[in-house]
């Protein structure tokens, strides 16, 4: 905390300022300032919180300079350290708002605690300052998250309230207001930030680059902002993205809604930039999304073809996971490349393909007498592991379709029950147990059929599954880490450089850079 000292006599300011051990108490000591005058020069870009001041000087008095400075530092603390004890000074200084009136003659301990008591008087000033804005903040929020979330669209009192909470925000003429829904992820799994912290410092970097207030949304971040309608400055935002992105070292996804030039429309521009986000799986996950690249879209054919339908048995009979992998690439590239592809239509073809996979495995099962399980798989993860659901989906098809065929011997039962609970920690007797055997013939058997004992078998299939995460998904490492079963990350890292030569984030970056090596 800064402290200035002004009197015009030069044996009272330096011997303050040089007598008593500023620093020790946790005060910044400025140069003294020998008169009213220079004070008033220096305090606005010094800024002292705290000011040491004689009223009588050549010039101004220390009054009028506490006056003057008032007018735009209201906050600061003033102390009056006088050589005349005498009613009607002090009387003068605490109209003026000084705290503390010493004489000159106070020992370096009573100054002290002076400033002391100055810099206790700030701190709680400040303190409730802040908890008072929290509150504010967290009261107006409240109230921007209930009128864009509501049915109905605002009437023009609600609107009158929105810019009374929010002036900087209120269109003027040809003003546009937008609605971006913005989620952010660190860049190299988690460095120690919550979604919140990540969020917050995100829109502190943008707020210096925007007009524009935010609220959490939907774990995601929700930005209002207010632009001219101007090319130059729609694109503002998405510069202001890219800054934030570098400057926290992480990826922001942002979706933008239409603009409107209305707040009664406000919620038209929610609804559209929800609408932009939901397109972020189906276009490969670009940075940014804008409604006006997606609307209009009538949406692609939402039921698989006969031919594709027959497609589906010999892919499942070959047992070829490499294979099945290439094609699902291929089916989702091709959703991806069509422009009239729609979230809800190729969600719905691709839910036509398993159930059409799951009829053959019936049918199938039919044919021998099998009685085939019924598996309750849910929707489909419409999300960055959209692949890698599909696949492990197909792969079960795959794995069931050779079970009850009679081709697989017990070890590759208990196999496929492994790669089926990668997440887990499975013993070797829970999979004993899993396909009827002994623990310990079990044990032996494996190592006879595969090559190895069962925790390396185990392991290295956790670690194969890991870098199929890294490669194909952007999951946080301490995620996909636990996908596979791992809590402790620092044990998960080091099984990982053990078997690939590389960290998981140096792998993650070598895939990007060559996708099909990775």
């Amino acid at each position: 905390m800064k402290v200035l000292i002004v009197d015009d006599e030069v044996i009272i300011r330096t011997g303050l300022s040089t007598v008593i051990d500023w620093e020790q108490s946790g005060f910044t000591i400025l140069e003294p300032a020998s008169s009213a005058e220079e004070a008033l020069q220096r305090i606005p870009t010094e800024r002292p919180e705290i000011v040491f001041t004689d009223i009588r000087m050549t010039g101004k008095s220390g009054l009028d300079l506490i006056r003057e400075v008032k007018q735009d530092n209201p906050d600061t603390e003033w102390i009056v350290i006088s050589g005349y004890d005498e009613f009607v000074y002090a009387q003068q200084a605490i109209r003026e708002g000084v705290s503390e009136y010493l004489l000159k003659t106070s020992c370096p301990d009573e100054i002290i605690h002076a400033a002391l008591r100055a810099k206790d008087r700030l701190e709680k000033r400040r303190e409730s300052d802040q908890l008072s804005r929290d509150k504010d903040r967290l009261l107006n929020r409240s109230f921007l998250g209930g009128l864009l979330s509501a049915a109905s669209e605002p009437d023009g009192e609600a609107v009158r309230e929105l810019w009374r909470r929010y002036p900087q925000l209120c269109p003027e003429k040809d003003g546009l207001l937008q609605i971006w829904i913005v989620s952010a992820e660190d860049s190299n799994g988690s460095k120690g930030r919550s979604r919140d912290e990540l969020y917050a410092s995100a829109f502190s970097l943008l707020q210096e680059r925007l007009r524009c207030e935010w609220m959490p949304w939907n774990e995601s971040l929700l930005l209002l902002v207010h632009l001219q309608d101007t090319t130059m400055e729609r694109n503002s935002v998405e510069q202001a993205l890219r800054k934030a992105e570098d400057m926290l070292d992480c990826r922001l996804f942002a979706a933008c809604g239409r603009g409107v030039n209305d707040a009664l429309l406000l919620r038209e521009a929610v609804d559209t930039a929800a609408a932009a986000k939901s397109y972020a799986w189906l276009l490969g996950n670009p940075g940014i999304i804008r409604y006006d690249e997606i609307e209009g879209r009538k949406g692609c054919r939402p039921i698989c073809t006969h031919t594709e339908e027959m497609a589906l048995p010999a892919l499942l009979k070959a047992g070829d996971e490499g294979a099945l992998r290439a094609w699902l690439l291929s089916v989702v590239e091709q959703l991806r490349k069509d422009r009239q592809a729609t979230p809800a239509t190729a969600s719905a073809y691709l839910h036509s393909l398993l159930i059409a996979g799951y009829r053959y495995l019936e049918r199938a099962a039919a044919s021998i007498g099998y009685a085939l399980p019924v598996k309750e798989e849910g929707r489909l993860l419409l999300a960055t592991d959209l692949q890698q659901d599909l696949f492990r989906r197909f792969k079960s098809m795959m794995d069931q379709y050779r079970m009850m065929a009679g081709s697989t011997t017990l070890v590759e039962r208990a196999i496929t029950y492994i790669h089926e609970h990668l997440e887990q920690s499975l013993s070797l007797g829970q999979v004993a147990r899993h396909v009827h055997m002994h623990p310990n013939y079990f044990s032996e058997v494996f190592k006879r059929e595969t090559g190895q004992n069962y925790i390396e078998f185990v392991t290295q299939a956790k670690l194969r599954q890991a870098m199929a995460l890294l490669s194909e998904t952007p999951a946080k490492i301490s995620e996909v880490a636990k996908r596979i079963g791992y809590e402790d990350i620092k044990y998960f890292n080091r099984l990982f450089k053990g078997f690939t030569g590389m960290t998981p984030s140096e792998y993650r970056k070598k895939a990007e850079n060559n996708p099909h090596t990775g």
